[in-house]
């Protein structure tokens, strides 16, 4: 019966306060579709409440079975180990209450949708006079030190340049592997194209948005033959929130099947062979509601530029010339963190 059941939507967490209220707005959206249902929602690190503290309030509703719907666009690190590490703690602390975990919202019909209507926002706005054939698309990934997150960013590429018609396209990170995006953009400037579309593919702002505006102004300064274009992130979009729900009838109707074909955690991935079985943890108990910049505001360097690793396996190529190594430069300038 839908009154033993509840929602929780886990996000990863930020120090940026319009990040959590961002968060917040889609975990309301999430409500309205969902009226049948108490939702609750938490976070991994940085911003309170803590994901715990929303699944306290759950059960204290007289919730007996637990929907955890991970906030992610795709299954890396968090959404594999840190979130189930979390829920699975919870879970054995609470044997009345059963949890079960949604997939990521991954490659999907109704996001390729909303990050469509997103590009399009963005050449809405800047005018028709430079032909989508003449316009090359930059799509920017979170980065993972999971390379089958980050080839989900890559197909996302593909998909929205053979959607939409761009003359090219090409996919950057903004941390963790490579390129990055001042490099990467610095490489599509020489396919001489008149117009380029900065897209990063995040759901909420954050530093790590931020930081993607800023190596674009930094190297469009450097190139004004050529316009650059700010796309704005996914958000609070109706076929997002669609999507989450999407994941909950999922598990209700027992279709809930996470791709793991290509887990380095489970596959011998070409070039992460040394972390198949690597024990399911969480990395994030030493910043866990520690709060946003506002409420709390000494210096904490941490990041997932992965100035230090939180005990994770090497990522190994973190030496790689256009990655890790050339934005630690920048850390070591402005601090860690998102």
């Amino acid at each position: 019966m839908s009154g033993d059941i509840g929602i929780m939507v886990c996000g990863h967490g930020s120090r940026d306060d319009n990040a959590v209220t961002e968060f917040a707005s889609v975990a309301a959206g999430i409500r309205d579709r969902l009226p049948q249902y108490p939702v609750e929602s938490g976070f991994l690190e940085f911003a309170n409440p803590v994901i715990r503290e929303g699944l306290d309030k759950l059960r204290d509703r007289g919730v007996k079975r637990i929907l955890a719907l991970p906030g992610m666009l795709f299954a890396a690190g968090h959404a594999k180990n840190d979130i189930p590490s979390v829920l699975n703690t919870w879970a054995a602390q609470n044997p009345g209450v059963q949890v079960d975990y949604a997939r990521e919202l991954g490659i999907d019909v109704k996001m390729m949708r909303a990050a469509g209507d997103r590009v399009a926002e963005a050449l809405a706005s800047a005018g028709d006079s430079v032909p989508a054939s003449e316009t090359l698309l930059v799509v920017v990934g979170r980065g993972a030190s999971d390379p089958d997150a980050n080839s989900n960013v890559a197909k996302v590429t593909r998909m929205l340049w053979e959607g939409m018609g761009f003359g090219w396209a090409e996919t950057v990170y903004s941390g963790v592997t490579f390129p990055l995006v001042e490099p990467g953009l610095e490489h599509a400037v020489k396919l001489g194209f008149k117009r380029i579309i900065v897209f990063p593919y995040f759901l909420f702002t954050g530093r790590l948005v931020k930081r993607i505006r800023e190596h674009t102004d930094i190297v469009a300064a450097r190139h004004a033959q050529v316009e650059f274009i700010h796309a704005p992130y996914l958000n609070d979009h109706p076929l997002v929130l669609d999507c989450f729900v999407d994941r909950v009838n999922e598990i209700l109707e027992g279709q809930n099947l996470m791709n793991c074909a290509l887990c380095k955690y489970r596959e011998q991935v070409l070039g992460f062979e040394a972390e198949v079985g690597l024990p399911q943890e969480s990395h994030h108990h030493h910043v866990e509601g520690i709060g946003t910049d506002a409420a709390h505001d000494h210096e904490h360097h941490h990041g997932h530029d992965h100035g230090h690793d939180h005990h994770h396996h090497p990522y190994p190529h973190a030496d790689h010339p256009l990655g890790p190594v050339t934005m630690e430069k920048l850390k070591d300038k402005e601090g860690g963190g998102e």
